[in-house]
């Protein structure tokens, strides 16, 4: 073969885009934008596509793999995930490898003499093996059809996933120029959509931007009250044997609410960066592999996870910014059923944050970027309207009417008018000389005569006394939503202290008032949760067959059991009952391959259980 680094300009397509999703992935049509993206990209346009997590990113650079002429050359940041897309993709009938450090030599040049061969359809690789010379020098000499460059936001110097070395990725259409990019992402604000252009040299590319929107999510959020008792009575109203992921802030707390789940009956385990790298690979591998296993983790996991039957996502601490509580809760639901995004979060979260941010290195600016992110973040827990319009407005689209699939739109939280007890808070945090924490002003405004409070004259001053109206609980409650809604500031040496900012003027002088959520000791249940609709009692004994089915030709053949069928192929098996491979070739998700290699063992589950 003559070699050429691209084929030749009007080079038919090899395939059908509709034809390919139909036999190999098993779908009768696109999503929205995802025709679009494919027909471009075949086109030989570059390309920005941002779509939600479980959105179908994916398949905008797969299916144009599979049509056109050539190699596409995946860039992916983690060997986790690239092993995960490869596996699934092989299962499918595709013609798919990886380069990375987890291959030994051999395999190296088993994958390299397929590439140069021109028998692969796609290859996943990591930014550092793609820009080293040898890869480069190999790329050369091969026929390519596309780059896809997934996770781009990792490129954002700003963002909370940075990767230094997706900086390096301009060089790919300064030595590839007639090769087409892709650049793919979930979460990126204007700034961040920017920010991937600039850096990957995609001025000129067409932007396609879908819709934020995960429906089949449902936001909770409440105040933070005993956690792990929260977090218990979630679990057992919502999603028992259901797998998830519990985001904590720090590495003790993973260990400690990992180790109380698990004395609860939970098959919970850790994830996080002190574990020894065979831990996390193991603690890793049960999660995606077993049915019902809780991770309870660091932010350090969830990236390289693409595993679609994820019911929920917890959060016990507060996450620094709307992007990160976007992308985390994402990791939910990804095949399209109904899951869950439920947090908890305090005013030490909001003081733990701010001081981490104050201590960190990043420059002045970034550190002004943070507390805005911060700040957002806040406003979103202390939400009176619905969660989804606020969260989808963050990222500059509109919802016209309220979901429907919040906490606040299914169970109204109550309001109280707040604007006296707010202002005798915030002139007690003057008086006091804006130099103390939440639990000396609590006490100030009780008028409690303790020996710090004689000593320092606080009974002497106007505001001691004043806040019989409310209990110390009501006070606390008070102070961390005037904190979340930008009125009160943490002092920024890093200690519990509380100031006044520019936004609590009109409230003291009387120009508006303020109307706060009111907090209950335990919001009435949300309707229609979950796990109560997931599975009809009826159909629980198919489910459970199904289920196993897939687990024991997964452990056939040591993959993920949602490489053979994802849960939403079961569910749509279960309702439509298919009599017949014919019939069975109708379901979503069953391509060819697929159809081939377990059609007669699911229909045999199906015909014990023919009504």
């Amino acid at each position: 073969m003559e070699n050429q680094r691209f084929p030749e300009p009007g080079q038919p397509l090899v395939g059908d885009p509709k034809q390919a999703l139909r036999s190999v992935f098993g779908y009768d049509s696109f999503r929205p934008l995802q025709g679009d993206v494919i027909e471009h990209v075949v086109q030989g346009g570059d390309a920005l596509v941002l779509m939600p997590t479980g959105g179908g990113k994916s398949l905008c650079y797969q299916v144009p793999a599979l049509v056109m002429p050539g190699t596409a050359v995946v860039v992916s940041p983690l060997i986790a995930l690239m092993h995960d897309q490869v596996e699934a993709l092989v299962q499918a009938g595709v013609r798919a490898a990886c380069l990375n450090s987890s291959l030994s030599l051999d395999e190296v040049r088993a994958v390299e003499a397929q590439l140069q061969a021109g028998t692969l359809d796609l290859l996943y690789v990591a930014p550092e093996r793609l820009l080293h010379p040898r890869t480069l020098t190999l790329l050369d000499q091969c026929v390519l059809s596309l780059f896809a460059i997934d996770e781009a936001h990792c490129v954002s110097q700003w963002g909370h996933d940075f990767r230094p070395e997706y900086l390096q990725l301009s060089q790919l259409h300064e030595r590839f120029p007639a090769v087409p990019r892709i650049a793919l992402t979930a979460t990126a604000d204007e700034r961040t959509r920017e920010e991937i252009a600039e850096r990957l040299g995609l001025q000129q590319a067409r932007r396609f931007i879908s819709s934020f929107d995960r429906p089949n999510i449902r936001y909770e959020v409440a105040p933070k009250n005993n956690a792990r008792q929260q977090l218990l009575r979630f679990l057992q109203r919502e999603h028992r044997g259901d797998a998830g992921i519990v985001y904590c802030l720090s590495r003790r707390r993973v260990d400690e609410t990992a180790a109380w789940l698990q004395a609860q009956g939970w098959n919970a385990l850790p994830y996080h960066a002190g574990l020894s790298a065979q831990q996390r690979r193991t603690h890793q591998q049960r999660f995606v592999s077993e049915d019902g296993v809780i991770m309870v983790a660091t932010i350090a996991f969830g990236m390289g996870i693409d595993k679609p039957d994820v019911r929920f996502v917890a959060h016990l601490d507060l996450p620094r910014s709307l992007e990160a509580y976007y992308q985390e809760t994402g990791r939910a639901g990804r095949d399209g059923l109904r899951a869950h995004a439920w947090m908890v979060y305090g005013h030490q979260d909001v003081v733990m944050l701010r001081q981490l941010l104050e201590e960190s290195a990043a420059a002045a600016q970034q550190k002004r970027v943070e507390r805005q992110k911060l700040e957002a973040m806040l406003a979103y827990c202390e939400l009176i309207g619905c969660r989804r319009q606020h969260l989808l407005g963050y990222f500059g689209e509109e919802l016209a009417e309220p979901c429907g699939n919040c906490d606040n739109c299914l169970n109204p939280p109550p309001t109280w008018e707040a604007t006296e007890p707010a202002r005798k808070a915030l002139s007690c945090v003057y008086r006091t000389g804006q130099r103390f924490g939440v639990a000396h002003l609590v006490d100030v405004l009780l008028g409690k005569e303790t020996e710090r409070i004689r000593s320092l004259g606080h009974d002497r001053l106007s505001t001691f006394g004043i806040g019989t109206e409310l209990d110390a609980k009501g006070w606390r409650t008070l102070f961390r939503q005037l904190l979340a809604l930008g009125y009160l500031a943490v002092d920024s040496e890093g200690y519990s202290t509380l100031s006044l900012t520019d936004r609590c003027r009109p409230l003291l002088r009387g120009e508006q008032g303020l109307e706060l959520r009111r907090d209950t000791a335990a919001r009435k249940r949300s309707r229609g949760s979950s796990s109560e609709h997931f599975v009809a009692e009826v159909d629980q004994q198919l489910w459970d067959a199904l289920r196993a089915c897939r687990r024991q030709l997964a452990d056939a053949q040591g993959v993920r059991p949602y490489m053979i069928f994802h849960d939403a192929t079961l569910m749509e098996l279960m309702e439509k009952r298919p009599a017949s491979l014919e019939e069975l070739a109708g379901i979503g998700g069953v391509g060819e391959a697929k159809l081939e290699r377990y059609g007669a063992a699911f229909l045999d589950v199906l015909a014990a259980y023919r009504r």
